[in-house]
């Protein structure tokens, strides 16, 4: 093909990341005609000689697809968000899941995750303050000092584990002077804490 066309080819595939950027989703043959101004059998030998050519896929079915898809897929993922912790852990189910975030794997490590929003100030000695999103992986078991997504009954709280074997009981221990430790003789952990993800808060300048 003529240089011009190399051109063309390259806005198509820009037009098609850029569409699935904004839309999470790839954009259709009709689509590309219509945006590049060129018919749907031109949009159709360009985007075949492209798929032949390795610079997108397309199977005549569904919208062009280039390797920015696997790229994003391998550089994120979409973790739910269950809730307040304060009001109990709902099942990991369809149902329950408010919304879902899209965080980068980099940030999250290996293992299943979900996140939970901060109610309560019994966490702010952890930086852990009322509305945060915390970042829980799913385990159910911790260490020592770790902060855990600890189930009571029908209640989940959001504390520091510490296995206190003198008295041969659990500590979840807030990380606040005001509250008192949490002390039982077994405890069910739904998860670890990781990150916490927070608004930034802005201070304001003294008068």
């Amino acid at each position: 093909m003529r240089q011009k066309n190399q051109a063309l080819m390259q806005s198509i595939k820009q037009f098609a990341e850029t569409y699935y950027l904004e839309n999470k989703t790839w954009p259709s043959l009709s689509q590309i005609s219509a945006h590049m101004k060129i018919g749907k059998t031109t949009a159709h030998r360009y985007i075949h000689t492209m798929h032949e050519n390795g610079m997108l896929s397309y199977d005549g079915t569904q919208g062009v697809r280039t390797e920015l898809a696997d790229k994003i897929q391998r550089a994120s993922c979409m973790v739910a968000v269950l809730g307040d912790v304060s009001c109990g852990l709902p099942k990991y189910a369809d149902e329950n899941i408010e919304s879902y975030l899209e965080l980068p794997r980099q940030l999250l490590g290996e293992g299943s995750f979900y996140l939970l929003r901060a109610n309560g100030d019994s966490m702010i000695g952890a930086d852990i303050d009322d509305g945060d999103l915390v970042l829980i992986r799913q385990q159910n078991t911790a260490r020592d000092g770790d902060i855990v997504v600890a189930l009571m009954e029908d209640e989940a709280t959001l504390k520091t584990l510490f296995w206190d074997r003198q008295h041969k009981c659990i500590r979840l221990h807030p990380e606040n002077s005001r509250y008192q430790d949490i002390i039982l003789e077994n405890v069910l952990i739904q998860g670890v804490a990781v990150k916490v993800l927070k608004n930034v808060r802005r201070t304001h300048l003294p008068a």
